[in-house]
């Protein structure tokens, strides 16, 4: 998992090591930031030295290896390039899931607008997936998102930028269903579709997802099975969701230990 920490625990590396550990996963992490941030915003970054993130990134996958990365918060151009520098010589195989993470839900830049050219250019070239929301998909396709059709044409652009497939989250669209979409290299197209939760509590939806899926493809599954897998974790998530915090909550992501203890 590359990406940033998050001390309020929802989103972010913390996320990701949750997430991955109750799919029966194993973890392991390169920080790329620090964040100060609670449910109700992110009050401070602080980036990581871009080598440093490639030495973190470089003695896990000598020693440990890895059977999927998954990438979030990049936060820098430099990290970015550190990032893909790694990936291209070490990670030469391995599945890579980019969550390209811009903006915190209380509207903090968690992708600096140099990097985000940059992202665009020599990460999605290297992503097995890329798992934008909606505004992502409009800043990284350059073209508006206002329904599913139009997700489509955003895919296909991003596709065409060198991901080997990208699955658009449509939560930020209106309806009382949400629809995902996944194209890819292939021609392929799915449209996964579930109900909209009435909750405050999605704060790490988009980490999750990703991490999720991640875990999936590492243990062997099908693209399109991971992402059902994780999208029913998800929504387990959120509808068990601890209440935490004055803001956009937390989900509960230990929720199949809670739910065996109630059983």
């Amino acid at each position: 998992m590359v990406g940033g920490s998050d001390s309020g625990g929802g989103a972010g590396v913390q996320a990701d090591i949750k997430t991955v550990t109750a799919l029966e996963g194993y973890a392991a992490s390169a920080i790329t930031a620090i964040t100060a941030q609670n449910t109700r915003g992110v009050f401070g970054i602080v980036g990581v030295e871009p080598s440093f993130v490639a030495r973190q990134m470089e003695v896990v996958l000598e020693d440990l290896g890895a059977d999927c990365i998954k990438t979030g918060m990049l936060y820098s151009a430099e990290v970015v390039e550190a990032v893909v520098r790694v990936l291209e010589r070490r990670a030469r195989g391995i599945p890579i899931v980019v969550d390209p993470v811009m903006c915190a839900k209380g509207g903090a830049r968690l992708l600096r607008q140099d990097a985000q050219v940059l992202f665009g250019l020599r990460l999605l070239p290297v992503a097995s997936l890329v798992t934008p929301n909606v505004p992502e998909a409009e800043a990284l396709a350059g073209l508006p998102v206002k329904c599913v059709e139009d997700m489509a044409l955003a895919a296909e652009r991003l596709l065409v930028r060198g991901a080997g497939a990208v699955l658009i989250k449509g939560a930020h669209l209106e309806g009382e269903e949400i629809t995902d979409l996944l194209r890819t290299a292939d021609g392929e197209e799915h449209r996964f579709v579930g109900p909209r939760i009435d909750t405050r509590h999605t704060h790490g939806t988009g980490c999750t997802l990703a991490s999720a899926i991640a875990v999936g493809l590492a243990r062997g599954l099908r693209l399109t099975d991971a992402i059902v897998r994780a999208r029913s974790f998800v929504t387990a998530a959120i509808r068990s969701a601890p209440g935490f915090g004055t803001g956009q909550g937390p989900l509960d992501h230990a929720h199949p230990f809670t739910a065996a203890r109630r059983n």
